[in-house]
C-alpha cells in the first residue's frame, strides 16, 4: 500500500511542478533518509501524504534558493518544515561554514514562520516509536489550529487540547482543564466522537477514555507507552 500512493504521489508532485529547478530534482528521485521516514514513520501515523511537499524551494536572505526536505502546508497558512538529519553530512562531517550556514538556514525559517522538526536517519532505524511522536505532536500543532468553525470554544478547546496531549484521557482530566463539570466534558466528548473529531480508545459508557484519531496500530503502542513513563514516575 505504501509503495503504490508513495509513488502516485511524488509522480503527482512532478507532474504538477511548473518550477523546472524543483521538477529537477524531483525527477531525481527523493534522499534515502526522506524515503525511509516516509514509509516508516510518517505514513503509519498519518496514513496519507497530504498536503505534504518534497524538495521545496524556498528563497533566503541573499536571494538564493534552498530546498526543503518535507514541506508540510495543510490549509490556514501555517508553515511546517522537516528535515532529516544523516549523521554523516549533519555532524561526522559538518564544518564550521557549514554548520554556520545550517544555523543560518533554521533561523531564517523560524523567523519566516515555520515549524521546525529536525529528525536524526539514527533514530528513524533505532528509536521509530519515539519518531512517530515526534511526527504526533508536529501533526498536532497544526491540529490544534485548525478546529471546525462550526464549534463552540469549548468544542474547539478540547480538540486543541487533546492534540497536545496525544495520549488518551478521560473526561475528568478534560473537566479539570476546562473547568466544567464531568458530566458536560462527556457530552463534549460524545458529542466530538460522533462527529469524527475524536476517537474512542478504551473504556465502557461512564469510563471511556478519548483521543485525536490517529492509526489504530500506533493508538495501542503509544497508549503502552505513555503507560509504562506513568509508572516509571
Amino acid at each position: 500500500m505504501f509503495k503504490q500512493q508513495y509513488d502516485a504521489w511524488l509522480q503527482s508532485q512532478i507532474m504538477q511542478e511548473k518550477n523546472h529547478r524543483r521538477r529537477e530534482l524531483l525527477e531525481k528521485g527523493l534522499s534515502r533518509g526522506t524515503e525511509d521516514f516516509l514509509r516508516e514513520i510518517w505514513y503509519p501515523v498519518v496514513g496519507n501524504f497530504d498536503h505534504l511537499y518534497p524538495e521545496w524551494e524556498v528563497r533566503d536572505l541573499g536571494g538564493g534558493y534552498r530546498y526543503l526536505d518535507l514541506a508540510y502546508l495543510p490549509p490556514g497558512g501555517m508553515k511546517g518544515d522537516i528535515e532529516i538529519q544523516d549523521y554523516r553530512s549533519h555532524a561526522r562531517d559538518l564544518d564550521t561554514r557549514r554548520f554556520k550556514d545550517l544555523c543560518r538556514r533554521q533561523s531564517m525559517l523560524s523567523l519566516d514562520g515555520w515549524i521546525f522538526l529536525p529528525v536524526a536517519y539514527l533514530s528513524i532505524k533505532e528509536e521509530p516509536e519515539f519518531c512517530k511522536q515526534l511526527v504526533l505532536s508536529f501533526v498536532g500543532k497544526f491540529l490544534s489550529m485548525e478546529t471546525d468553525g462550526r464549534m463552540d470554544w469549548l468544542e474547539a478547546e478540547t480538540v486543541r487540547y487533546a492534540s497536545r496531549v496525544l495520549r488518551p484521557f478521560a473526561p475528568g482530566e478534560l473537566a479539570a482543564h476546562l473547568r466544567v463539570t464531568v458530566r458536560h466534558a462527556r457530552k463534549i466528548l460524545h458529542r466530538l466522537a460522533d462527529a469524527g473529531h475524536l476517537a474512542v480508545t478504551g473504556g465502557k459508557q461512564r469510563y471511556r477514555t478519548y483521543q485525536i484519531p490517529i492509526a489504530e496500530s500506533l493508538r495501542g503502542e503509544i497508549s503502552r507507552d505513555f503507560g509504562s513513563q506513568a509508572r516509571m514516575r
